[in-house]
């Protein structure tokens, strides 16, 4: 008779950070189950499921303790005690220095993780296309505030302004991923602030000078 014995103990805390990191380099679909298994200790199928219910569920756990340890690198986007410039410059170079980070996998695990699944994994990819469209939000938020404030001309196109500084953003987990040195990236999302400046109104590149210097 097989001995089936006592689901083995385990460290939740550590187990969910090791599968985060799994699926934050290897992607949904590319973490195998007993890959994360073996990341979260070598932790028995019976005790995967008893803890976590399933890889999807597991997934999203760790999509959590991401937003939760990371998620707040654009939180300079909504401080509005900032001039709107500064804080979407701030969002930026915040973003380049977490993605760049070499103590865990680089690039952002919302932009990699699940935007490539199988018909199965429709209901990841919507819950990481929400989060990206809030961080969109925040963006488009920021600049209206530049126009409110005066910073920038009335007559620009917002909705151009949000998807360049948007596709920055993305485009940031993808170069971090290939390797793009750190000042190579930074480099580029101060390249792309100098659109900003011009469409920006006489008083704010004088304030967007003064703060550089």
């Amino acid at each position: 008779m097989a001995r089936t014995g006592r689901p083995r103990n385990f460290d939740r805390d550590e187990a969910v950070k090791n599968a985060m990191h799994l699926f934050w380099q290897h992607g949904y679909e590319g973490a195998s189950t007993d890959q994360l298994r073996l990341a979260m200790g070598g932790i028995s199928s019976a005790s995967f499921y008893a803890a976590f219910g399933s890889k999807e569920m597991l997934f999203r756990e760790s999509l959590q303790r991401y937003l939760d340890q990371h998620g707040g690198v654009v939180s300079a986007l909504r401080d509005t005690s900032l001039p709107a410039r500064e804080r979407l410059e701030q969002a930026l170079l915040a973003s380049v220095d977490v993605q760049t980070e070499a103590s865990h996998p680089s690039g952002c695990m919302i932009t990699l993780s699940a935007t490539i699944l199988s018909k199965e994994g429709v209901t990841l990819q919507a819950l990481t296309a929400g989060h990206r469209e809030e961080t969109r939000r925040a963006i488009a938020d920021c600049i209206t505030d530049g126009v409110s404030t005066g910073a920038l001309k009335t007559a620009n196109d917002i909705s151009a302004l949000v998807s360049l500084y948007d596709a920055i953003l993305l485009g940031v987990s993808i170069q971090a991923r290939d390797g793009v040195s750190i000042p190579s990236i930074r480099g580029a999302v101060r390249a792309a602030m100098a659109s900003w400046d011009a469409v920006a109104t006489d008083s704010d590149r004088l304030c967007a000078t003064a703060t550089r210097k």
